[in-house]
């Protein structure tokens, strides 16, 4: 059972938005919070003059996807660090740093941070590494080891409050169904949908649809997350027809835009084509929610959703 815990944050600027100092009782660390944009303001700041970790986070162009870029660095005297990379590193928006309070840490000490924190990004998942190289793990004596881990599990603790969940291997989201209360479940038997309908570029689906066995960069409305069994594949233009089905073993949560990916227990099944006839421009331009059955027994997108002729001529 996680343990409860308090953080202390101060917004320096009285901007939320803004630069944080972060600070827990009885912790050897200090972290801060900063937008890449108040880095000429606050680089003279004394915390910028002592060993620590860092971490850098924005967006590269050319990722196809929503996940973040990371970049994760050490130094004995961060401000140098963090000075070139705003100069030469143009994808970052946001910057993170901890550091020690005293002289708890040293260079072996944020050696071994960068390197944990490396290895957790990259096991997660859950970000594109700007880092070129992953760093060897260096030896530490075991009790520096142990004060360490200690003060990983406290920026462990503190990065998710600063909206960075980078290191955490997602977790499946899927309920199981026999921890659905009785009321809960005659309210789902009101509602039959148990699949969702996703547009899919031909590229996207062989690649991923197909040969990963699974979709990401889905949003899901929350209520349905219980409820997805299954998951089908509109293929765009040229083909505008929904061609395949899967049975979904878990859903996890995808980056941290609040989006979603669907691992399949089995291959995509192909059914004979559902074409887009019968439904409104954009009507799949985004996830849609039906049952099996009725996928299964549609003969058209406008049958399938509802569409009447007069909805598909306007």
């Amino acid at each position: 059972m996680a343990e409860p815990y308090t953080i202390h944050i101060f917004v320096v600027d009285g901007d939320p938005d803004g630069v944080k100092i972060v600070d827990r009782q009885n912790w050897t660390g200090w972290g801060m919070a900063f937008p890449r944009s108040s880095w000429p303001h606050i680089a003279k700041r004394s915390e910028f003059n002592t060993p620590g970790v860092y971490i850098l986070k924005g967006t590269s162009e050319g990722t196809g996807d929503d996940l973040p870029t990371i970049y994760i660095g050490q130094g004995d005297e961060i401000r140098t660090r963090l000075e070139s990379h705003y100069i030469n590193k143009d994808f970052w928006d946001w910057g993170y740093i901890f550091v020690s309070k005293g002289t708890a840490l040293n260079r072996a000490h944020t050696t071994w941070l960068e390197h944990a924190l490396i290895d957790l990004a990259h096991n997660a998942g859950q970000c594109h590494l700007d880092n070129a190289t992953r760093p060897k793990e260096p030896n530490l004596s075991e009790w520096e080891r142990a004060d360490t881990q200690g003060f990983l599990h406290e920026m462990l603790r503190i990065l998710p409050l600063l909206g960075v969940r980078v290191f955490e291997k997602p977790a499946s989201l899927l309920v199981p169904q026999n921890v659905v209360s009785a009321k809960s479940k005659k309210e789902q038997d009101k509602d039959t949908r148990d699949t969702v309908v996703v547009p899919a570029q031909e590229e996207g689906f062989q690649k991923v649809f197909i040969g990963e066995n699974c979709w990401y960069e889905i949003r899901i409305s929350g209520g349905m997350l219980p409820r997805i069994k299954y998951i089908a594949a509109y293929r765009t233009t040229p083909i505008s027809a929904i061609t395949h089905y899967a049975p979904v073993e878990r859903i996890e949560s995808y980056g941290d835009a609040g989006k979603y990916k669907l691992i399949f227990s089995a291959p995509a099944k192909e059914i004979p084509a559902i074409p887009f006839e019968g439904a409104v421009t954009g009507a799949m331009q985004g996830p849609r929610y039906t049952s099996l059955d009725k996928l299964l027994a549609a003969k058209s997108v406008g049958d399938l959703f509802g569409y009447s002729s007069k909805d598909s001529n306007e």
